[in-house]
């Protein structure tokens, strides 16, 4: 089953292209099903380039998909035209107003990793978000930045910053190949990691969380939180084979300094086409999420949040 996506949504022609199933919103309204509510809060600078990175991931599922995007109210992107912001996305605002429910959530990082959390513009904001989920969204996925956010509002869990950037194709561990996140996972997998700040696994595992992919190189990088529904994941199964070209090409080229994503390029010479070693765990992982959803969620809209908050319960 495809994804539903606006058919003019910069998406909908880039998943086309490369063999993705996406169906226009007139199409979908003719099926007699109701799809999974996917909302996706983009708190990244470039709003098109996320957009297709996670609808790629979660339309190669093979339920049929209705993703929403949302943004902070009143944060305006300096990076995405207006109209493409007009068009595509509402306001968290609007989305509370209604009281629509989503049987996921996806929040992206954001590249404000120096702030304290607190400074952040839209902070009060981003908290009312994280307490709504447990009312109107079934599962929710934090992402890089957005999982410190969530992790940190609901356990008091800190981000500390790094002496310099962690940033390449990182070797992880697979913690728990029971999870039904992890399902068809390998024992270890390469995972895209670019951030200068970490969490610590002792504070982690002291708040009752429990760890499922970890690296001895960066940390903790998937950790479920049963309580709250909820998946938060500190690197970026979502990239592209470019995208950390791209950060570093645009570092280099700003005279800023860093280093040569490691494990990336072949002989780690960026004169090289890098390797993409993640594709298929990505996948996996996003295809396990909505298969879990899928197995979970009620199917009355209304009922979510009204149930265990287990996803199992």
């Amino acid at each position: 089953m495809p994804i539903k996506l606006p058919a003019d949504l910069p998406a909908y022609t880039v998943l086309s292209r490369e063999g993705v199933m996406v169906m226009s919103e007139d199409a979908a309204s003719r099926q007699d099903i109701r799809p999974i509510r996917i909302g996706l809060l983009n708190l990244m600078p470039k709003k098109i380039a996320t957009e297709n990175q996670f609808a790629r991931l979660i339309g190669a599922t093979p339920l049929q998909i209705e993703l929403s995007l949302i943004r902070m109210t009143e944060h305006q992107t300096k990076n995405t035209a207006a109209e493409h912001m007009e068009n595509f996305y509402r306001p968290f605002a609007e989305v509370a107003e209604t009281g629509e429910k989503f049987d996921g959530l996806i929040i992206t990082g954001a590249p404000i990793e120096h702030l304290p959390f607190e400074e952040v513009t839209y902070w009060d904001e981003l908290c009312q978000v994280f307490d709504w989920t447990q009312t109107n969204v079934h599962s929710t996925f934090g992402v890089c930045w957005g999982g410190m956010a969530m992790i940190h509002h609901f356990h008091g869990v800190q981000k500390h910053l790094l002496d310099r950037k962690a940033f390449g194709a990182v070797r992880h561990r697979n913690l728990a190949p029971a999870s039904p996140y992890l399902r068809g996972f390998s024992d270890d997998m390469v995972i895209p990691v670019s951030r200068w700040t970490e969490l610590k696994r002792d504070e982690i595992e002291a708040a009752g969380l429990t760890i499922l992919i970890d690296s001895d190189q960066t940390g903790p990088c998937l950790v479920e939180d049963k309580a709250h529904r909820a998946l938060y994941v500190f690197n970026h199964f979502e990239y592209d084979s470019l995208t950390l070209k791209e950060e570093y090409d645009r570092d280099v080229a700003a005279g800023k300094p860093i280093n040569v994503p490691a494990n990336y390029y072949p002989d780690d010479d960026p004169g090289k086409p890098p390797q993409n070693r993640w594709r298929s765990h990505a996948h996996l992982l996003y295809g396990n999420w909505i298969n879990e959803i899928y197995q979970t969620t009620p199917f009355d809209l209304s009922d979510i949040g009204m149930r265990s908050t287990d996803l199992r319960g």
